[in-house]
């Protein structure tokens, strides 16, 4: 709830300061009206995670939004409100890391679906682990996934790679939840593998442009 609240208030902020869009959206690199840089090649390494709080509409921050007040309680209440923080913030970087690696630098990318796709993946490692079906969760997944190749300006890569990280950083406290030292170091290493993916990216980026 207090993330669904911090994301409806910044999407209010956003209608009435509307310049906030393009100061906190995932940009791989570009120039603003002014000649300016900008973008996470740029050094602004926050967007990779401010992202999630600005939404293009109504209709996106509410289908965003709906699905986390659903999936939210039910992820809190099986791996605990720390834990449900970290899937949702790993799920957030896999989705953004995703975006940034196969996307243009020039895409202005925004919404917390990489995040909520996380969820979904959470979802299916713990009803798994609890001989519980999936198959229904197979399905949500799959209707959204084929909307993002159809409906244009969807990031499905976001999607993928929130997926991922999701299901993968449950799948860590899941099946590591009695050994708490490989929890950390198996979430270090996730973290270090998208940072070197990342910074290789910048790189990239910088040099493609003479930067």
């Amino acid at each position: 709830m207090t993330i669904i609240a911090l994301t409806v208030f910044v999407y209010l902020i956003q209608q009435a300061v509307p310049s906030i869009f393009f100061r906190f959206s995932l940009i791989g690199l570009a120039q603003d009206p002014t000649g300016a840089w900008m973008g996470v090649a740029n050094g602004e390494w926050y967007r990779l995670f401010t992202v999630a709080l600005l939404h293009a509409s109504w209709l996106h921050i509410g289908f965003n939004m709906y699905a986390l007040w659903v999936l939210g309680p039910l992820i809190e209440a099986a791996f605990g409100r720390i834990r449900f923080l970290t899937i949702y913030l790993a799920a957030l970087l896999g989705g953004s890391t995703a975006s940034l690696l196969f996307n243009s630098p020039l895409v202005v990318a925004v919404g917390a679906s990489g995040a909520i796709f996380g969820l979904f993946g959470a979802t299916i490692v713990a009803n798994k682990r609890l001989g519980r079906p999936v198959n229904s969760v197979y399905g949500v997944i799959g209707i959204n996934l084929i909307l993002g190749f159809l409906v244009p300006n969807v990031d499905w890569h976001a999607h993928l790679g929130g997926l991922a990280l999701g299901a993968a950083t449950a799948a860590v406290m899941v099946y590591g939840v009695r050994r708490p030292i490989l929890i950390g170091f198996a979430l270090v290493g996730q973290v270090t593998v998208l940072g070197a993916l990342i910074i290789a990216r910048a790189v990239a980026l910088r040099a493609t442009l003479g930067r």
